[in-house]
């Protein structure tokens, strides 16, 4: 994977949910059984097939809800366990969550939405630390509320964090078609990066919408757009791109950080040794948080030259 993609997953941060959740227990089912057309799952009993029972000579049919004891229930499917999750933390209780992300969940049955609004905490919560335990706790915020575009940008997001980026660009596309947001574009531009698709990666990179974005979207964009370049062999159409930005900002901000970072990076790959240098040394003037490791980058130039 080309060293200047994100590192740290996707860049909305802010709308990332936030916390942890799934435990065996409580499967989106309530105790009637009905809930919203959400299938039952295997394991937990049926009604009615084996659970109903016809009286004597053909009386009413009488069901009753029973559960096979653990020790006889077979091993769960690899939907079943994508369904349950990982366990939640009991101290994880969904409130964690933005408040503009739960809204979205209103409109679930209160415990399936309580659940699904665990799971997205949780996947919020382990991101970072844990992208791969996130992912799960993503799927299974999926798997009981897969029509829901909130839910479906959280899982494209895990998948991204988790190395999934086939899994993820199929996630945000459809979170996509669901809202029509183009927030996700620069993350689905750096998921064909990794596929090994830069061509698809620059096609989204020249979207329109991409024009009207933040800016830190928009750096998000060119660095992922530059990278393509460069996958592709265009050194100096990858300097272009990144001259287009505002490289010299007065922001410190972080977006500032990764597009001069990228900018130095792609100088030393064009052989311009001096000029990488200067904007290695430009970079961690602005760098106070070492989110890159210009400075390292730039000692090593010096001695080099030396």
């Amino acid at each position: 994977m080309p060293e200047e993609r994100r590192s740290k997953g996707p860049a909305r941060g802010a709308g990332r949910p936030a916390a942890r959740g799934a435990s065996s227990a409580g499967r989106g089912r309530s105790a009637e059984g009905g809930r919203g057309g959400q299938p039952s799952r295997g394991g937990q009993g049926g009604r009615g097939a084996s659970g109903s029972r016809s009286s004597q000579g053909g009386g009413p049919s009488r069901q009753r809800d029973w559960k096979r004891p653990a020790e006889k229930q077979g091993p769960r499917s690899d939907e079943q366990s994508r369904y349950d999750g990982p366990p939640i933390p009991e101290e994880i209780t969904g409130k964690e969550l933005d408040r503009g992300i739960a809204a979205h969940l209103k409109g679930l049955p209160e415990k399936l939405a309580a659940r699904v609004a665990r799971h997205l905490a949780a996947a919020g919560m382990l991101i970072d630390e844990d992208p791969e335990a996130a992912y799960q706790h993503a799927l299974a915020a999926r798997s009981r509320a897969s029509r829901l575009a909130v839910v479906r940008e959280a899982a494209g997001e895990a998948a991204y964090a988790a190395g999934h980026y086939a899994e993820a660009l199929a996630e945000l596309r459809a979170a996509k078609r669901m809202n029509g947001a183009t927030d996700y574009l620069p993350i689905m531009a750096d998921c064909h990066r990794a596929l090994g698709q830069p061509e698809q990666a620059i096609k989204l990179a020249k979207s329109p919408s991409v024009v009207n974005f933040a800016p830190e979207a928009k750096a998000e964009m060119t660095i992922v757009e530059a990278g393509a370049r460069r996958d592709m062999g265009q050194l100096d159409a990858a300097l272009r791109t990144l001259e287009l930005a505002p490289l010299t900002s007065k922001s410190r901000a972080s977006w500032v950080v990764r597009l001069r970072y990228a900018y130095a990076d792609t100088l030393e790959a064009a052989g311009r040794e001096s000029d990488a240098l200067a904007w290695f040394h430009r970079t961690h003037a602005i760098d106070s948080d070492e989110i890159t490791d210009a400075a390292a980058r730039a000692d090593a130039l010096e001695r080099r030259q030396a």
